[in-house]
């Protein structure tokens, strides 16, 4: 059996099989879905754009000021949002 062969897959059989073929693309493959011999769908691996680690990542990183929940601060941001005519 090729390797295209190997990684097609008929409608039924991707049902029968999800886990395995998310397994399969978690481990770089591209998989093809057919229906009646029809190519119809590819199941590609999820490329991320940002690797996060979790909430609080950036913990050390960022600096606040203490005037930075103020009235004058927040008229300043809220100008950004709402110029004056």
């Amino acid at each position: 059996m090729s390797s295209d062969a190997a990684s097609q897959f008929n409608i039924h059989d991707a049902k029968t099989n999800l886990s395995r073929i998310i397994d399969r693309v978690e481990h770089g493959e591209e998989i093809i879905i057919s229906r009646a011999g029809t190519p119809v769908a590819k199941v590609v691996p999820l490329t991320r754009r940002v690797t996060r680690t979790g909430r609080g990542s950036l913990a050390g990183t960022l600096v606040a000021t203490e005037d930075w929940d103020s009235d004058e601060v927040n008229d300043l941001i809220a100008d950004d949002f709402h110029p004056a005519l």
